[in-house]
């Protein structure tokens, strides 16, 4: 369990895009920014993902994930069949799913209200569908095999 690069207190949610380190809140950052010393960006192990911040100045992959998110990361192919999925963008019509999603996001105890949300149908359908795109079952991934062979 990582801690706070500032306080050495409270565990980490966010990450400095100049220099990477981790910290738990504002007074961290606010701490922390007189002292900030940029790095040199790296190349990404996977090169269809950004490594710098966006134009518009928005984050990117890499401002958020670290090497130990680095396994949970989903391909960025597999991001755009999220976007791209008609089935999701049906179930995304439904006021009740938005809901629960705005709920999600906004949450301080991530885990307590996923607990909950969990229990309810329309989520776990929602959650489901997206894992079918995300991580498809070999069956739904390879291609089918010539029946004449």
């Amino acid at each position: 369990m990582q801690i706070c690069s500032v306080c050495s207190e409270q565990i980490p949610k966010y990450r400095c895009p100049a220099c990477k380190i981790r910290y738990c809140s504002v007074s961290c950052y606010k701490k922390h920014k007189d002292e900030c010393v940029p790095v040199k960006q790296t190349a990404s192990p996977e090169p269809d993902l950004p490594v710098t911040r966006n134009s518009d100045g928005s984050w990117t992959v890499d401002d958020l994930l670290d090497e130990d998110d680095q396994s949970d990361r989903v391909p960025l192919h597999r991001l755009k069949q999220l976007g791209e999925s008609e089935e999701l963008k049906a179930l995304l019509c439904n006021p009740h799913l938005r809901q629960l999603l705005l709920t999600v996001d906004q949450a301080e105890s991530k885990a307590d209200i996923m607990k909950a949300t969990m229990q309810e149908p329309l989520f776990v359908e929602f959650a489901d569908q997206c894992l079918k795109i995300v991580e498809p079952t070999k069956d739904e991934d390879s291609c089918p095999m010539d029946e004449s062979l």
